[in-house]
């Protein structure tokens, strides 16, 4: 879900376009304070950012932060999590108040050259869709016509809605809410037809919904939806970190190296996967990004390759049961694609 760019105001001083609070040296910042701070979805999104019954970060973007932790300290337990909402995840990673932002957050271009952040890894190839309740008997977003859609303001999900009623000659009557849980509960008892946001969104709020089986998510997708972490811009340190932690997941997919046989890979002749398991002898890469020279053990032990994390996050093994569709790795018909890590 995407929210629109207003200036920050922090006392008297704005925080103009690329500048931020924190010092340019977030890896050294991190190491001093022993710690990754993650900014994560406030609203518990099942799948991307939520708490389980034990108060644990669950989710697709939650296991990137613990990512990051176990390649920067061979500990995923050593990072601290942020619930943010929509309004005010990108000021709290301004301010240097989160290292981090992983929160289902679309990579845009203003967002990339206005907000002083820098984008890059994608976890997650998303879209704006459409869920309505089965009983109204709906099958395309282009049957919506005066349709009731619940939505949340100030984000470009609002925006996108109004270009596709527009580019389809419909009208639609907007019911409109500021944080997303008022969106959901609106929904949920009947004050609109439609609810719209990003279609991952939709599979996780109708988990919430009284019965999750008596709503359908529509298949019309109206935009792109790139979801990924963003940093501080002007970082390269920090910023080739997180990203290289998303790549270094996909590339253990492509090799098909696991949690469970992280260990014995390590004693492959392959001199690919050597290298990217720290046992080439004069290998440098860990050093080159300011890790460890097991940087991409480390978070494969801790997390799993890329496919891992769908599956039990948002997969076939969660209760989202998504398809991988764009998000298959590039070799097998979707979008996932890492550079070489040598």
């Amino acid at each position: 879900m995407a929210t629109r760019f207003l200036p920050i105001v922090i006392g008297a001083a704005v925080l103009g376009f690329g500048a931020h609070a924190a010092s340019a040296g977030t890896l050294d910042d991190v190491k001093a304070k022993g710690f990754v701070q993650c900014g994560v979805n406030g609203s518990n999104l099942a799948g991307f950012g939520a708490q389980d019954s034990s108060g644990n970060w669950t989710g697709l973007d939650a296991d990137l932060c613990k990512g990051v932790a176990a390649a920067v300290f061979g500990d995923a337990t050593k990072v601290k999590f942020t619930p943010l909402s929509a309004k005010d995840r990108f000021p709290a990673l301004q301010s240097g108040e989160i290292d981090m932002l992983a929160r289902n957050t679309t990579w845009s271009a203003s967002r990339d050259s206005q907000l002083g952040f820098d984008f890059r890894a994608v976890n997650y190839y998303d879209g704006q869709g459409f869920m309505v309740k089965k009983e109204l008997g709906v099958k395309s977003a282009l049957e919506l016509n005066g349709a009731s859609v619940c939505v949340q303001s100030g984000t470009t999900t609002e925006l996108n809605l109004a270009d596709y009623f527009r580019a389809n000659k419909m009208e639609f009557k907007p019911v409109v809410f500021e944080a997303q849980d008022e969106a959901d509960a609106a929904y949920n008892a009947g004050r609109c037809d439609v609810y719209t946001t990003d279609q991952s969104g939709l599979y996780s709020i109708r988990l919430k919904m009284a019965n999750p089986d008596d709503h359908v998510v529509l298949p019309e997708i109206i935009s792109k939806e790139p979801l990924g972490p963003a940093v501080r811009q002007n970082d390269s340190k920090w910023f080739d970190v997180v990203s290289f932690t998303h790549y270094a997941m996909i590339t253990a997919e492509e090799f098909g190296i696991t949690q469970a046989n992280v260990e014995e890979m390590k004693k492959s002749e392959n001199p690919d996967i050597k290298r990217f398991l720290g046992e080439e002898a004069n290998s440098t890469l860990g050093a080159d990004l300011g890790l460890p020279k097991d940087w991409a053990v480390q978070i494969i032990k801790a997390v799993g390759n890329y496919g891992e994390l769908f599956e039990r996050n948002v997969g076939q093994g969660s209760p989202l049961k998504i398809e991988r569709g764009l998000n298959a790795l590039w070799n097998k018909g979707g979008l996932q694609y890492a550079p070489p890590i040598r």
